[in-house]
């Protein structure tokens, strides 16, 4: 039996180097608490969820108004038994033209039904891709995380 990815697919009526540049502006749409550079083959940044919550990523594949692929170096998911369940997945941006709108097709490599993180994940990519990245690309304006205060 095939492993069963996860996946979403969004389309909006913008250009493929729009859809990118949007992709790339992560604080934009999935969280504020972001460090580092998200933008050409190379870079690395984290996502931060909390004090010990995290995310650290590479830039693995960034071809303009093509692909963007992302690939997990490290992270710490302390409400699951294995809080590295995330290390060595990768996260794939398909953009696909078309005639009147622009798709992207994500799919979150190594996210399966059979680990634990799976529900959990499934609804917050849901939120981040379906929701926010597209209300980013076609309002404007997305629905990130956003950055936690600082206590003084």
């Amino acid at each position: 039996m095939k492993k069963q990815d996860y996946t979403a697919a969004i389309a909006a009526n913008i250009t493929a180097d729009a859809a990118f540049k949007g992709i790339t502006y992560v604080s934009a749409w999935w969280s504020e608490n972001f460090e580092g550079s998200s933008e050409k083959e190379g870079d690395v940044f984290t996502i931060a969820f909390n004090e010990t919550t995290f995310v650290d990523f590479k830039v693995i594949e960034a071809v303009a108004g093509k692909k963007m692929a992302w690939l997990v170096t490290d992270c710490n998911l302390p409400w699951l038994a294995d809080k590295k369940e995330w290390n060595g997945t990768k996260m794939i941006f398909e953009i696909i033209p078309g005639h009147n709108e622009t798709q992207i097709n994500f799919t979150h490599i190594g996210l399966v039904p059979e680990v634990e993180c799976y529900d959990g994940c499934v609804k917050g990519w849901d939120q981040y891709i379906k929701d926010s990245l597209f209300k980013l690309l076609t309002e404007g304006k997305g629905q990130p995380q956003k950055r936690k205060l600082e206590t003084a």
